[in-house]
């Protein structure tokens, strides 16, 4: 009998490692937007910033605007984990509260430095495809949020109360996040200050959404 051949080759990729190139590929493609625009972006251009091939872009992501989806999405269930520890009987517009310290995450803002963040939230303004990479991230956010607000109250998953709850936080969220990219960022600033300035107008945010309609 002969021994059993075994497996030979490059052994697989692990799913941390997966992330890892995501993440890789997800910054070249910001660096790249940002430096010469989308339209002159191409996917061959975005893997060889990253070292590996154009194939390997593809697989992982089905467009090159949707590269930069990892970035956008880094920071939804750190911040869901920071809505289940808030304390019960505390108002929305306190949720931020913490937000000196979950703007201070690098988990919220991986990868390229934060004015290069906003740059890409302001181009989510003029590129339609990066705006709807943009939308559906908080559209994927948003049942996170509402099941950690549930797991917080201790209400069923699929109770009206966090889930109205959680497209109030999310709307507002998103609302502060384009403001600040949009009206208050300074690309000069520096990364202490552009998240001091963020959480800012997050907590402004919130503290409206808690207002109401009159």
């Amino acid at each position: 009998m002969t021994a059993a051949r075994g497996r030979t080759g490059r052994p697989p990729l692990t799913e941390e490692r997966k992330a890892e190139i995501r993440l890789e590929i997800a910054r070249a493609a910001v660096d790249l937007f940002v430096s010469q625009g989308v339209t002159a972006t191409t996917g061959e251009q975005i893997a060889r910033a990253v070292g590996v091939s154009a194939r390997t872009v593809w697989r992982y992501f089905p467009s090159k605007e949707s590269c930069v989806r990892p970035l956008l999405a880094a920071g939804i269930d750190v911040i869901a984990a920071r809505l289940r520890q808030w304390p019960p009987g505390r108002p929305l517009e306190e949720a931020f509260d913490f937000g000196r310290d979950l703007t201070g995450d690098d988990r919220l803002l991986p990868g390229p430095d934060p004015a290069v963040v906003g740059a890409l939230v302001r181009l989510t303004r003029t590129e339609p495809g990066l705006r709807a990479v943009w939308l559906q991230t908080y559209d994927e956010a948003e049942p996170v949020f509402a099941r950690a607000l549930a797991e917080r109250a201790g209400l069923p998953a699929d109770d009206l109360r966090p889930a109205i709850q959680a497209a109030l936080f999310n709307a507002a969220l998103r609302a502060a996040v384009e403001h600040h990219a949009w009206h208050t960022a300074d690309p000069a600033a520096g990364a202490a200050t552009a998240r001091a300035e963020l959480a800012a107008t997050l907590r402004s945010a919130l503290a409206v959404a808690t207002e109401g309609l009159t």
